[in-house]
């Protein structure tokens, strides 16, 4: 099983990732990316981040 990564953002990423998950016309698939980012900069494991997308 491959190792688990860490993800760091800074303040403007993790703002930058926070108005791509509002702003209606990006993608759904962008938007689910931009929330598994920024759960897995909280600290987040995979499956608790599949189960958050559901």
């Amino acid at each position: 099983m491959p190792t688990a990564f860490k993800v760091i953002l800074t303040k403007e990423e993790n703002q930058t990732l926070q108005e791509f998950e509002v702003v209606q016309t990006i993608p759904r698939r962008t938007k689910q990316r931009a929330i598994a980012l920024r759960q897995k900069a909280k600290g987040l494991k995979v499956q608790q981040i599949a189960e958050y997308l559901g």
